[in-house]
């Protein structure tokens, strides 16, 4: 097994598929499937099933931001600086 690609058992596999899946289509790593302790499939997501890039500013015009939006920061700042002492 290499830092980029998961291995596991069919046996592993069966109960755990759709987690397998969803973990496939998040990072976008294929998994391999072994038997026996040999390598025999390889799963990866397909083209069409990966989420697409998110489109920056589509939200522009739709979401509004309250002017005092800073207003509180120096008070947030005190507190974590409190838990450090």
């Amino acid at each position: 097994m290499t830092k980029s690609q998961q291995t596991v058992t069919i046996h592993e596999t069966k109960p755990h598929l759709s987690r397998i899946i969803e973990q496939i289509l998040n990072n976008g790593q294929p998994v391999t499937i072994a038997r026996a302790g040999k390598p025999v499939v390889i799963v990866s997501a397909h083209s069409e099933a990966r989420p697409s890039h998110r489109k920056l500013g589509m939200l522009r015009g739709r979401v509004r931001l309250p002017e005092d939006l800073d207003v509180h920061n120096a008070e947030i700042q005190k507190m974590f600086e409190a838990d450090q002492l």
